[in-house]
């Protein structure tokens, strides 16, 4: 049996894995964000043995094991799946969150029985992985799947016509649609648009109740985030994108973009394509319980 464990930067949460798509919770404990010996040994008495999946927060090289982890600093740096296994003396897989977000919702989400995935989050940051033949495609870098980055973000849109400018992004580049397409991406443009803030839950619902400031900057966000996206499709091939984040608990949100996306694609589809995730809850334990068992650890 698989304990998978999702590492976020306040809290770890921990199952035991009983197959890809059924966990069983069996604990929590605040992370231990400075102090590498004390994750070792959080997650050693969450799981006295067998072997580990994990899902965390930030980028993991598939080459070499290297994390990249702003948010956990004693994780930082390491090579996290060999001094796991060196330190607790067992197997342990790593992979991101968000590549263990589009493995959930492949296995066990809105993605079942369909063979090419492609799973979008906008939240607090837009990013995003994928899923083939039950296989996570991790890419050079551990990188694929990351269209919330890139000077891609359009510099005029046509509804409405507004000139878009390139703002600077925390990955180092500038125009990136996670400047735009997360949900203080939302808020930015709603304080373009109407030289006042508020809150992109706050946008969404008054657009949802026809108010048409709200409609305004939604129209804006949608086309934005509509043009890459369609791009990953022709790119990708998807056969669904499952949306992951904030962004995506607004369903009437999701179909609009649905919609923009499909006018914007060379394949015609007469079914939706971008849908809300269905695994709100435990998707991180799920995505890693579905990387040990894809990958053989089991």
């Amino acid at each position: 049996m698989i304990t998978c464990f999702d590492i976020g930067g306040t809290t770890i949460k921990a199952a035991w894995a009983l197959g890809p798509d059924q966990v069983v919770p069996i604990g929590r404990v605040p992370t231990p964000r400075d102090d590498f010996g004390a994750l070792v040994q959080a997650l050693g008495e969450l799981a006295p043995e067998g072997p580990l999946a994990i899902s965390i927060t930030g980028v993991v090289d598939p080459e070499s094991g290297l994390a990249t982890v702003a948010n956990i600093p004693c994780v930082d740096g390491k090579f996290l799946a060999a001094e796991l296994g060196a330190a607790l003396g067992r197997q342990v897989l790593v992979a991101n969150d968000a590549d263990c977000f589009v493995l959930a919702e492949a296995y066990a989400g809105a993605g079942q029985v369909h063979r090419v995935v492609f799973g979008a989050i906008l939240g607090t940051g837009v990013g995003g992985g994928i899923v083939v033949d039950g296989k996570l495609h991790r890419g050079a870098g551990g990188l694929a799947g990351e269209w919330g980055h890139g000077t891609i973000v359009a510099t005029r849109t046509s509804v409405p016509p507004f000139d878009v400018p390139h703002f600077a992004c925390g990955c180092g580049l500038s125009g990136c649609l996670d400047t735009v397409g997360a949900a203080r991406g939302i808020e930015r443009l709603y304080r373009l648009l109407h030289g006042t803030d508020l809150a992109s839950t706050a946008i969404v619902a008054a657009w949802e109740s026809g108010d048409g400031a709200a409609a305004q900057t939604v129209d804006l966000y949608v086309e934005l985030v509509a043009q890459p996206l369609a791009l990953v499709v022709n790119i990708v091939g998807p056969d669904i994108i499952p949306v992951g984040g904030g962004m995506g608990n607004s369903p009437a949100l999701i179909a609009r973009l649905d919609a923009a996306v499909r006018a914007r694609i060379l394949r015609r589809i007469d079914r939706p394509l971008v849908v809300p995730a269905r695994l709100t809850v435990d998707a991180g334990l799920i995505g890693a319980a579905s990387l040990g068992f894809s990958e053989g650890l089991a």
